[in-house]
C-alpha cells in the first residue's frame, strides 16, 4: 500500500519489504539526529494493522501468544510472538489494548496469513478478528517527542517511542503538523543501535526466540501452554540456543554495506574460512558509522574479529553465549 507521504519533498521510496513508504527524505543523518533528539515522526503505514474485539479477546490471545496478556491493563504496550509447532518464530506482534479492542501491528504483507491463523483458532471464543490495514496506518513519534497525538487515536507507548494507530485518511494532515518526517533508513539505524530484532531480517525459517534476546520482552516464561512452548522451555531449562544475536561495528572504509545474508567468518587470515553466521541488517549510523546486527554460532568467541566478505567487523555481545 503506497503512502501518500511519498509525495512530500525529497521523498525517496524504500526498497524490498518496506516499499510503499519513504526510505529517506534527502538527508539520512539529519533525519537520524532528529529522531534521536525526539523530533519529527516516521511513516510506518506499510505495516499490517489488526484488531481483536470481544469479551474473550485477552484470554483467547493468551492461549496463542508467547506473552502473558490475560490481565493486560488498558493502555499498556507489550509485544508477543507466534511460533510454529517446533518453536520457530512466525510472527512478531506489537500490541496495546484500549479497554475494548486489542490493536496490533505486524510486518508488511504478513497480516493476511496472520488473520487466517487467528481465524482458524477462534473455536467457541467470543472474539472478532479484523484486518484494519486499509483503514489505519502506523506512525511513530520518537522517544522524547513532545508532540501531542491527535484526539481519539490509539497510542502504543514504549521506551523507543509512541506508535499511533492513525486513520489512514488523516496521514497527510498529521504530517503537516508533526514536524520533519524521517524515513525508514533512519528508523532502521536506530533499531540496529538499540539491538532490536525484526522478523524477516534477524529471523530465518529456524530462528527461535532465545537467539534474538526475545525471552522476557516478547516471551513470558511463567505462562501456560501455547504452540511451540515445548521448545522454548527445553532450551531455557536444559540447553543453549544454537545461535546468538551480535552487534557489529563494520570497517568504515568500505563504500558498500554488506547486505542481508552476507556470510560471516572468523578473521583468521584465510579468505575461505568456515562460515559462522550471516549479516541480518546493516546500516549507516549518524554517530557510530557503519553498524550491523548478525546471527552467529553460539560457540564463536565473543572477542573474535569477524569478516563479512571483505568487510572487517568487531562484535559486541547482545545475547550471551
Amino acid at each position: 500500500m503506497k503512502s501518500p507521504l511519498l509525495s512530500l519533498p525529497g521523498a525517496v521510496p524504500a526498497e524490498g519489504v518496506d516499499e510503499g513508504v519513504a526510505g529517506h527524505y534527502g538527508d539520512l543523518f539529519r533525519e537520524q539526529r532528529a529522531l534521536a533528539d525526539g523530533v519529527g515522526f516516521v511513516d510506518l503505514s506499510h505495516r499490517g494493522v489488526l484488531t481483536v474485539t470481544g469479551d474473550d479477546r485477552l484470554a483467547w490471545l493468551h492461549l496463542l501468544l508467547t506473552q502473558h496478556v490475560t490481565d493486560l491493563p488498558a493502555g499498556q504496550a507489550t509485544e508477543a510472538l507466534i511460533l510454529s509447532a517446533n518453536g520457530h518464530i512466525e510472527h512478531a506482534l506489537y500490541l496495546v489494548d484500549d479497554g475494548t479492542t486489542v490493536w496490533m501491528h505486524t510486518e508488511p504483507d504478513t497480516q493476511e496469513a496472520l488473520v487466517a491463523y487467528l481465524e482458524s483458532m477462534k473455536f467457541f471464543y467470543r472474539v472478532e478478528v479484523a484486518d484494519r490495514t486499509a483503514d489505519f496506518a502506523v506512525v511513530e513519534l520518537p522517544a522524547g517527542s513532545i508532540a501531542e497525538p491527535p484526539a481519539g487515536v490509539v497510542v502504543r507507548e514504549t521506551p523507543y517511542g509512541r506508535d499511533l494507530f492513525l486513520p489512514r485518511a488523516d496521514l497527510e494532515s498529521f504530517a503537516e503538523k508533526a514536524g520533519p518526517p524521517a524515513g525508514l533508513l533512519a528508523h532502521e539505524a536506530l533499531r540496529v543501535e538499540q539491538h532490536r530484532p525484526r522478523v524477516g531480517f534477524e529471523t530465518d525459517h529456524r530462528t527461535i526466540p532465545h537467539e534474538l534476546g526475545w525471552i522476557g520482552t516478547a516471551v513470558h516464561l511463567q505462562k501456560g501452554c501455547y504452540r511451540g512452548q515445548e521448545t522454548v522451555a527445553r532450551v531455557q531449562n536444559l540447553g543453549k540456543p544454537p545461535r546468538r544475536l551480535v552487534f557489529l561495528h563494520l570497517d568504515g572504509s568500505e563504500v558498500v554495506l554488506p547486505p542481508h545474508g552476507t556470510k560471516l567468518r572468523v578473521a583468521d587470515g584465510t579468505p575461505d574460512g568456515r562460515t559462522i553466521g550471516f549479516i541480518t541488517t546493516s546500516v549507516r549510523h549518524h554517530e557510530l558509522g557503519p553498524i550491523a546486527l548478525a546471527l552467529v554460532k553460539r560457540n564463536v568467541p565473543v572477542d573474535a574479529p569477524l569478516m563479512a566478505d571483505s568487510t572487517a567487523a568487531a562484535q559486541e555481545v547482545v545475547v550471551e553465549p
